[in-house]
Formats: structure tokens, sequence, C-alpha cells
């Protein structure tokens, strides 16, 4: 994610910080001293956000070990003033496998809960609710209180939040993933036309979050449907066999004449017949910003590339190209490259697709 930077690495998952975070951090700090005029205020204050979003990356931490059970990698997570974001590389496709990994983040935060629970009630330190909330109150008690929130909230069964995989996964246990799938986001969908109608009266945030779910639940639809759709088609309908590639010895000039000459973005990267990488347009534009058209590919290109195979259903590389950074995937046949699918030819065969009402013939 662009304005990101490394925070550190946990159990091999990198944590990135968005530059939004530290505006967040900014204001609030601000605000505390504006309202106290003590420092003491603003860095109990600002240690009290901190803490939260410590909870929420051990959320996210949480969705991710549990997905690793499951050989299931995660890229990285990233905090956002929103949250977190763990993005692993695929969500299970057993239903029980996607319940576990769903309910992994708010079971963390329910342990941190009880944890913090456990201490206040030995320690005698457990004061009266009606003390206790989001801008007052001890410092431990708020901290648990808002994790209790946390869980609650990501429980909603509305997607993207835990709650609606956590149905959808339910569902999928009874019923057709595809029809479950859609009869969670519509529970979702419902869900935030009731988060909007309570928000045009009580709080406008809760309009935030309605626009929120409502897009996430559409979304999430929408892409179990054309997963779907493609996955009795093989890859080789569906490919682009007039391309270009390049080679390793090549200079990022040579791809910028390619590119300019044609609507290729991505470039399959070719040495003796075999497809040794990927030069995508992105890594091409940062390279020739930081070094020059002089580069050679070789030094550019992505060399983790998986080829398809022409025979693959299209279902499956959609998966492989949205695990992945690059969006362009080679296609094989026998070992030699015959053709590049990309997720903007994917969805121009989709829409064709459509206009023909699925047919093929």
């Amino acid at each position: 994610m662009k304005w990101s930077w490394k925070l550190t690495e946990i159990a091999g998952i990198v944590i990135y910080v968005h530059a939004t975070f530290f505006i967040l951090i900014a204001w609030l700090g601000i605000s505390y001293w504006l309202d106290e005029r003590s420092l003491a205020a603003v860095f109990v204050g600002v240690g009290f956000i901190l803490s939260l979003f410590g909870c929420v990356l051990l959320h996210e931490l949480g969705h991710a070990l549990a997905a690793r059970r499951y050989m299931i990698k995660t890229r990285d997570i990233t905090l956002l003033p929103i949250g977190g974001l763990a993005r692993l590389e695929r969500m299970p496709d057993d239903p029980t496998q996607e319940f576990v990994v769903a309910l992994a983040g708010p079971a963390v935060n329910a342990v941190i809960a009880g944890a913090l629970w456990g201490w206040l009630s030995l320690t005698n330190s457990l004061v009266s609710p009606a003390l206790v909330g989001l801008t007052g109150g001890p410092f431990l008690e708020r901290l648990m209180t808002v994790n209790v929130i946390l869980a609650l909230f990501n429980l909603l069964p509305a997607f993207p939040m835990d709650g609606g995989r956590v149905l959808r996964a339910v569902l999928a246990m009874r019923m057709e993933y595809t029809r479950a799938t859609h009869v969670a986001a519509n529970v979702g969908q419902g869900m935030a036309l009731l988060f909007g109608l309570i928000g045009l009266f009580f709080n406008p945030v809760l309009l935030f979050i309605a626009l929120f779910v409502w897009i996430g639940a559409g979304q999430e639809a929408s892409l179990v449907q054309m997963r779907s759709a493609l996955g009795g088609i093989p890859v080789s309908r569906a490919m682009l066999t007039d391309f270009r590639t390049v080679s390793p010895r090549s200079t990022l000039g040579d791809v910028v004449d390619l590119t300019l000459t044609g609507s290729q973005k991505d470039f399959p990267v070719v040495e003796d017949g075999l497809v040794v990488g990927v030069l995508t347009q992105g890594d091409l534009l940062i390279a020739l910003a930081r070094g020059g058209s002089g580069i050679s590919v070789a030094a550019v290109m992505q060399r983790d590339v998986h080829a398809a195979d022409s025979h693959d259903m299209l279902g499956q590389v959609l998966a492989g190209l949205e695990q992945r950074q690059c969006s362009t995937l080679p296609v094989t046949h026998a070992g030699q490259l015959v053709g590049i699918v990309t997720m903007d030819n994917v969805g121009e065969f989709l829409r064709i697709q459509a206009a023909l009402g699925g047919r093929f013939g």
C-alpha cells in the first residue's frame, strides 16, 4: 500500500503503518493538549490510542496465524486510522477453515478483554461500568471495554467484517458456496440499511459504517460470482495470444519503446525459451524514475512468477492473480509460452460473456 512504512516484522509477517496513522496521532495529541493543557494528559491519551492499535494488530495477527495453520500465507499487515488490514493470499475454500480464520481475530480481542478483567479482579481495581467510557475512566478498564466492543463489532454478520465471513462459512456448510455468499451479502447489506437509517437520526458515523458495509458486501458477492462463472472455462479461451516478450538483457529503454508502440502493460521475460520473470508497468515506471532507461530488465523484473497451464480453469487462474502483486500471469503449454492472462482481459472476457448470455459456442 502506498504511503506505508515498515514498522517491524512478527512471525515472518511484515507490519506496515500508513502515513495517515501519524496524522491521527498528531491530531489526538493536539486535541488532548487543547482540552487539558497538560503533557501528562497528552501522553495518557496518545498512549491509550497506541495500546488500542496494539490490540488491533494482535487481532490481525490472530487471522494471519490461523490462516498459516492451513498453509495460507499473509502478505503483510497495515495499520490504518480505521483499523488494521491483513492481506491474506486467499481465504480458505473449506468452510470450516474459513470459520476458524474469521473467528480468530475477535477471539484475540475476547482473550485480551478476559485477561484484563482477570487482572483487575485479582487486584480489586474494577470500577463501576458507569465510570468507564471510551474517552474517560481508568486506563485498563477502558482498554478492556474497547476490546469487548472490537470483538462484538467485528462479529456483526456483515461483509467485510469477520462476522460476515463467519456467517458465510456456517451457511456454506449447508449450501453451495456461491449461494451462501449471496445470502451473507444480502444480510450484510440489510444491516447496512439499518445502520444508515439509525445514523440519519442519531449518529452520522453510522452512515460511514453503512456505506463501508454496503460496498464490502457487494464486492464480496461479485467476486465469488465471478469465480463461479469462470470455474469451468479453460484459460486458453480468454488468454491473450498477441503479445510481446523481452529478454533479461534488454534495457528499460527497449521496454519503453514496446510500451509506446502498443497497448501491452506487462511483459513476460523469456530466456532460452523459458519464462524467467515478468516486468510490470509499475516496476518499470519506478525504475525509470530512480535510475533511467539504461537499467537492464533483469535488475527490475519480478522473478517469483508461477505460470498457468493453458488447460487450467480461469477461476483457478483468477485466484492466482489475486494472490500476487503481479497483474499478469504467463500461460504455457508443454513448457512453451503460448499466452498471457491479465485482470483486464479476464474482466473483458466476463463482459463479453454477459453480452452473449454465457454462450461461447
